[in-house]
């Protein structure tokens, strides 16, 4: 027995899920599977600051449960998060640390930095070892100018001019890596971003609806949603009801129920009067 302990309480990783998968998958059960979300996020780096996209579908397994979600968080007015993922997950990750960062305003009077939103977020995911599933893009102006980052939901980060993640991220970053230029003007990192984000609606049946960007410049920040519709719903262009006699009748059975109905009389406020004077006159 001592032997077994030592060993469990060695350094390094552990492995006791595996054997408690192998023990139940011997007695008939099925290992746990991974739940699949659908989701297109991305930012680009452009002269003047940084512009986010997303979708707007939530799924439910194969269920659409939400066409116009938002998936575009505010972190503080010059820093603003995209969540892939599960949603209540992203939902409660991004308005914690929005919290945090307003706290820190308070405290020190300054506009908050990307940086420590980077690392409030990244020290946060790193202690759940990935079992928090949030996969988030962030993006901000500060001091030293447009940050864009990625954050993957075991903490790790990182830098980069353009972002895509989510299921539609394949989709997304095709486009980027065909039309990205440095420098961009405000326009056309707005177009590029929508045409990324339309990309993982089209080929990724987990993203759909509508195109949602956040422009974020050291001026003001613009969220415009919806920027775009992607998919508008079409217009129905038969008539899917069948008209009467479509379908032969073998048989018709009629039954006749026999019921008792009883009076009722209901006195209104009216009539109620009337009696009452017609007492007291009596």
């Amino acid at each position: 027995m001592a032997g077994i302990l030592d060993e469990l309480n060695q350094g390094g990783f552990s492995f006791e899920n595996c054997r408690r998968n192998a023990v139940l998958a011997k007695q008939g059960f099925k290992h746990p599977k991974a739940t699949k979300t659908g989701t297109t996020i991305a930012g680009v780096v452009f002269k003047d600051g940084v512009v986010l996209g997303a979708d707007t579908r939530a799924t439910s397994d194969t269920i659409v449960a939400d066409k116009n979600c938002s998936k575009i968080h505010r972190i503080a007015d010059n820093i603003y998060c995209c969540g892939a993922g599960t949603a209540a997950d992203t939902d409660r990750t991004t308005k914690m640390i929005e919290s945090n960062m307003e706290l820190i305003r308070l405290n020190t009077g300054r506009t908050p930095r990307v940086v420590a939103a980077n690392r409030m977020i990244r020290q946060f995911l790193f202690r759940y070892s990935g079992h928090i599933s949030a996969a988030l893009v962030l993006g901000g102006v500060d001091v030293t100018g447009p940050h864009l980052l990625s954050i993957h939901p075991h903490g790790s980060s990182t830098s980069l001019p353009y972002v895509t993640m989510g299921s539609g991220s394949l989709a997304a970053m095709a486009v980027f890596e065909s039309r990205y230029k440095i420098n961009m003007e405000r326009q056309e990192a707005m177009q590029l971003v929508h045409d990324a984000i339309a990309a993982g609606i089209f080929n990724d049946l987990g993203s759909g609806s509508n195109v949602d960007l956040c422009v974020i410049t050291k001026e003001k920040t613009e969220y415009l949603r919806p920027f775009n519709v992607a998919t508008k719903k079409g217009v129905r262009q038969g008539d899917y009801t069948y008209k009467k006699g479509t379908t032969v009748v073998l048989s018709e059975t009629v039954e006749y129920i026999e019921e008792d109905t009883m009076g009722t009389e209901v006195d209104t406020p009216c009539r109620v009067q009337e009696q009452t004077q017609m007492m007291v006159t009596s």
